[in-house]
C-alpha cells in the first residue's frame, strides 16, 4: 500500500517529544535530590552542590530530539511512505486537505492524539504562560511557579521544579490531587509534597494577571468561597488534556464522537465508517503510551483480517481490566485495574490486603519511607481486581501483580506462593498478599 501519514512533527508525539521520556528524565533528577534530604533520617547528611539546569535541559532536548529525528530520517526513507508534516483536516470522509494539497485514502487510521486543556480563567489568554508542550523550552530555572491543575502533569513537574529550587505553588480544582486515585492515597501524596511547595486542593482559579516580573493569580476556595491572590514568576497550565477533534473536523466524515470529542469505536477499534479506524488517546480509554501500543496492535491484526476477509474476519478484542499506570512525583504511585473505590462500586465480594513500607526489614533499613501496597481480589473467585502501591519505586515494585493478572491463573494464589527475596522491598507486595481478607468483615471462599 502507499501511505501517507500526516503529522505536524516532530516525530515520535507527545510521548518522546513532551510527554512520558522528556518528563521521566527530569523527575528521575528530583528524585535523586529529594533521596539526599531523606538521608538526613538515616544519620548521613549531604547536599547538592550545584544544578546545572541549562545543562540539564539541554540533555532532555538533545536525547528526545536525537530520538525524534532518527525516527523521522526512517519514516522518509521508507518505500511508499510519504510523510506531510502539516496538521491536516478533512474534507470528506476519506478526503484530507493538508497544507495546499488534498490527499484521499481508502483506508484510514486516526490516531490523532490530545493536546494541553486551556481553561476559561479571565486574563489567561493575554499573558504568557506555559503548558507541558512548551515548559521543556525553560533554559533557565525560575525562581518560582504557580502550576494551575491537580493531576500527574502538575504533580510531576511541581516535583521537579521544587527540587531544582522553586518556590512551586499547586492550585488544583478538584477537592483531591491526582482525582482518580483512592482519597487516602492522594492525601498522602499532597502531605509529602506540602513538606517542599504549597498545594491547594478545591481552589478554582479565577483571574490571571501580569505584573511585569511576575504573575498573579487570582483564587477561588470552593469550600468557603475566600478569595487569595498568589504571586510567581511563571506559570504552569496543566489541567488536563483534550482531543484534537475540532482539529480535523470530525464532522466532515461522519464519524461518530462522543460528548467529550473523542471518537467513539466498537470492540474491534473500527469507527461509525467503514474502513476508518482509531486508537490511542483519541478514543479517550486510557491515556497512556503503552496502552496505544497494545491498542496498535489489535487495530493492526484486526484491520488485516478485515482486509482479507470482509466483515465475517475473526477480529480480535483487547481487555482493559488491568491497564497499569504510574504517577512520577514523590513519592510515586503505580495503579493496576480497579482501586478500591471502584472496586467497591463493582459490587463484588472483596478482599483487600494492605501493608505498610514500615511493615518489611528493607522498609526498615529504608528509614520507614511513606508509603503502602494495597491488593484487591474478588473474594469469591480469588482473581486479582487491581493494586495501587504509593512510595519509593512503586511503579518497579506493581509490576510483579501485573504480570499475575496476565496469566492463566490471575488470582492472588501466586502472590501469595512465591518466594520472595529477603530482605528485600518486593516483600511488601507480598506481605499485602498475605493480608488478604474480607472487605468489612464479611466472608469469602480462600483458595
Amino acid at each position: 500500500m502507499t501511505v501517507a501519514v500526516v503529522e505536524h512533527g516532530p516525530m515520535g508525539g507527545t510521548c518522546l517529544n513532551r510527554g512520558c521520556i522528556p518528563t521521566k528524565m527530569l523527575t528521575y533528577v528530583a528524585d535523586l535530590i529529594v533521596e539526599t534530604q531523606h538521608a538526613e533520617k538515616l544519620n548521613v547528611k549531604f547536599g547538592v552542590e550545584n544544578i546545572d539546569f541549562p545543562g540539564l535541559m539541554k540533555r532532555v532536548r538533545n536525547e528526545v530530539g536525537g530520538d525524534s529525528r532518527r525516527q523521522g530520517d526512517s519514516v522518509e526513507a521508507a518505500p511508499n511512505f510519504d510523510w506531510y508534516k502539516d496538521t491536516g483536516e478533512f474534507v470528506d470522509k476519506y478526503t484530507m486537505k493538508v497544507g495546499d494539497e488534498t490527499i484521499k485514502g481508502k483506508h484510514i487510521f486516526v490516531v490523532s492524539g490530545t493536546r494541553p486543556t486551556i481553561p476559561e480563567v479571565k486574563g489567561l489568554e493575554e499573558i504568557e504562560f506555559y503548558t507541558s508542550a512548551t515548559i521543556l523550552e525553560l533554559t533557565t530555572s525560575p525562581k518560582s511557579m504557580i502550576i494551575l491543575g491537580g493531576g500527574y502533569i502538575a504533580t510531576e513537574f511541581g516535583h521537579f521544579f521544587s527540587a531544582v529550587g522553586a518556590d512551586v505553588t499547586i492550585l488544583g480544582r478538584n477537592p483531591y490531587l491526582v482525582k482518580n486515585e483512592d482519597e487516602d492515597v492522594s492525601e498522602m501524596l499532597k502531605e509529602e509534597l506540602s513538606k517542599r511547595m504549597t498545594v491547594l486542593t478545591n481552589h478554582e482559579a479565577i483571574e490571571v494577571k501580569d505584573n511585569g516580573s511576575s504573575k498573579a493569580v487570582l483564587a477561588r476556595d470552593l469550600a468557603s468561597g475566600e478569595e487569595k491572590e498568589f504571586e510567581a514568576e511563571i506559570i504552569l497550565v496543566a489541567a488536563g488534556r483534550r482531543p484534537n477533534d475540532d482539529l480535523l473536523k470530525f464532522d466532515r466524515t461522519g464519524v461518530k464522537i462522543d460528548d467529550r470529542g473523542f471518537v467513539i469505536v466498537d470492540d474491534y477499534f473500527r469507527t461509525s465508517q467503514k474502513n476508518i479506524w482509531a486508537f490511542g488517546d483519541a478514543i479517550g480509554r486510557y491515556q497512556f503510551r503503552h496502552t496505544a501500543n497494545e491498542e496498535s496492535g489489535y487495530t493492526w491484526y484486526n484491520f488485516v483480517q478485515n482486509l482479507r476477509h470482509g466483515k465475517d474476519a475473526d477480529m480480535l478484542t483487547m481487555r482493559y481490566d488491568a491497564i497499569p499506570w504510574a504517577i512520577f512525583s514523590y513519592p510515586p504511585i503505580a495503579t493496576v485495574g480497579m482501586n478500591l473505590r471502584q472496586a467497591k462500586e463493582s459490587g463484588k465480594l472483596l478482599l483487600v490486603g494492605q501493608v505498610d513500607y514500615n511493615n518489611t526489614a528493607k522498609g526498615m533499613a529504608m528509614g520507614d519511607p511513606p508509603g503502602f501496597v494495597r491488593v484487591i481480589a474478588d473474594g469469591e473467585t480469588g482473581k486479582i481486581l487491581g493494586a495501587t502501591i504509593i512510595g519509593p519505586y512503586a511503579p518497579i515494585l506493581i509490576q510483579s501483580i501485573i504480570n499475575i493478572m496476565y496469566t492463566d491463573d490471575p488470582t492472588y494464589v501466586g502472590g501469595r506462593r512465591a518466594i520472595y527475596i529477603h530482605p528485600a522491598l518486593p516483600e511488601v507486595v507480598q506481605r499485602a498478599f498475605g493480608r488478604l481478607a474480607p472487605l468489612d468483615g464479611g466472608a469469602a471462599h480462600h483458595h
